[in-house]
């Protein structure tokens, strides 16, 4: 036995049952290995940074990691953006680096680079091997950092020379699993805080906001009158029916410090405290309203469903209530598609348990504010604000959860930067609908450009910001990619073609044209 192939053995031993991969010569071994390992699916992406942003999907409704495979250096910065997002996101995710065989380093061959200054900003813990001997347990120490609660980025790597030299001893490695709690000291003092206060929130963020915590929550609010309200930007939360309604922190900083005007208190439950997302010329970066007491009780390293469960317990809140309400339908007017009636829609069509990965940016936003009472399901938000996770979050998320549907809710420009992602969709088979949102511009950016006050801009700005000449023609890309697609304008022509794609399964894209 080979470095890789006992590497490879421990990681499905110890669970491991993925890999997105985007392989090079200096990482043919753990090829080799992952062709005779049974236990971990290898998934292909054709550029690293769809294989980082599906790890990151998988992560988040795995909790717990899949494995990368990268190539050296400029693999993994390929992949760090997304990496990014996913660190920004707490996910586990394992990435397994290959190099240069130790004694070829000094060669300083054309590949040769700085893998630690490239991975660390990005990574929680980093490893290097000592040898084909310390390779498996190197690993697995990379295993066990990334299941931190709630999850983190580890990044290991193996120098060719580890991997293909052979194994003469391998320790036994265990991995064990567990999430730091609070003192009674601190959930009572949290209870005597929201008793004390009648105008308080508490800002859920991480795990709080999974079904099980936001039902306790629910409880909390029920004793208190506390208003429930998310991060932005969020990993993972459940919503629907059969949990209560949570109220989403705004992006615009004065939307979100308005939102948040005349709180006294707010508990801060795997979130931190509220700043703006970017700062502008006479506007405030920190949003916490001024005089309010901003109580930072839970980390996102404290188990969250713990915490709100002995804070409900601590304020005898009424006893859990089922919250499960009927799905609310909204009625959609004739006509060409907008915002608007995108959101109505894909308000009615989302099945119960369905998964949506939201990079649907300007044109986005009203579909997540119309489907708070949509059949329960799970949204995804991009976390760290770097474009192109959305397409690779849903790759993830499918394989994590191969029996409920994914919906990748996705803006044009945003879909550019890992279109790849098509490809890997189709040839693994994954079902997921992908709705790409075609406004041929980076919407976003012309709100952002008026609002540090150039509202009157030449023909380079607004070049810059467009995505016509030529247009993007998606259902001609995605076809190309081997994917079914269609190109829908009004709004009767989105019912049907949701109302297929939320009845078959597999793959497939619905292009929508929007105003821009």
């Amino acid at each position: 036995m080979n470095g890789s192939e006992a590497l490879i053995k421990a990681l499905a031993d110890a669970g491991v049952d993925t890999c997105f991969a985007n392989p090079g010569t200096s990482e043919m071994s753990l090829v080799a290995a992952l062709d005779k390992e049974p236990r971990i699916r290898s998934v292909l992406a054709l550029f690293e940074g769809v294989a980082t942003g599906a790890a990151d999907g998988y992560g988040r409704m795995a909790d717990k990691p899949a494995l990368t495979l990268l190539h050296l250096g400029p693999g993994f910065a390929n992949g760090a953006a997304n990496l990014h997002n996913a660190r920004r996101a707490r996910s586990p995710v394992l990435n397994m680096v290959g190099d240069h065989a130790t004694w070829h380093l000094e060669l300083d061959a054309p590949l040769t680079s700085d893998i630690r200054g490239l991975a660390t900003p990005v990574s929680d813990w980093y490893g290097v091997s000592e040898s084909a001997n310390d390779l498996p347990a190197c690993g697995v120490r990379a295993l066990q950092n990334a299941l931190s609660y709630p999850g983190q980025i580890a990044t290991f790597v193996v120098p060719a020379d580890h991997s293909w030299d052979p194994v003469t001893d391998i320790d036994d490695t265990t991995v064990a699993v567990s999430a730091e709690i609070l003192t009674d000291e601190h959930i009572h003092l949290a209870a005597d805080a929201l008793r004390n206060n009648t105008r308080g929130a508490l800002l859920l963020g991480a795990r709080a906001l999974r079904r099980e915590a936001l039902l306790q929550a629910g409880r909390i609010a029920a004793a208190t009158g506390v208003r429930l309200i998310s991060e932005t930007f969020f990993n993972r939360q459940r919503r629907g029916v059969d949990v209560p309604v949570v109220e989403r922190l705004p992006y615009f900083a004065e939307q979100a410090a308005a939102h948040l005007e005349g709180l006294e208190l707010i508990m801060l439950i795997g979130a931190k405290a509220p700043v703006s997302f970017f700062a502008y010329p006479n506007s405030p970066s920190i949003l916490t309203p001024e005089g309010a007491t901003l109580h930072e009780l839970a980390s996102p390293h404290i188990d969250a469903l713990n915490t709100l469960t002995r804070l409900a317990d601590a304020l005898n809140a009424p006893p859990l209530a089922e919250h499960v309400r009927a799905p609310v339908r909204h009625k959609v007017e004739e006509g060409t598609i907008d915002a608007i009636s995108l959101g109505q829609l894909l308000n009615n069509h989302i099945p119960k348990d369905a998964i949506v990965s939201d990079e649907g940016a300007t044109n986005g936003l009203a579909a997540y504010l119309m489907s708070t009472e949509a059949e329960a399901h799970d949204w995804m938000t991009v976390t760290g604000g770097a474009i192109g996770q959305g397409l690779p979050l849903s790759i993830g998320a499918a394989i994590a959860c191969p029996d409920r549907k994914v919906i990748a809710l996705e803006a044009d420009g945003s879909a550019m930067y890992t279109v790849q992602a098509l490809w890997t969709m189709v040839r693994e088979q994954l079902d997921i609908t992908v709705l790409i949102l075609n406004n041929s511009a980076y919407a976003i950016l012309n709100i952002e450009l008026n609002r540090i006050g150039a509202d009157q801009v030449g023909e380079t700005a607004r070049s810059l910001l467009s995505l016509d000449r030529p247009d993007l023609r998606w259902s001609t890309i995605a076809e190309g990619m081997g994917m079914t697609a269609s190109t829908v304008r009004l709004n009767s022509e989105l019912d049907q073609a949701l109302t297929n794609a939320m009845a078959g399964r597999g793959p497939c894209l619905i292009e929508i044209i929007l105003p821009n």
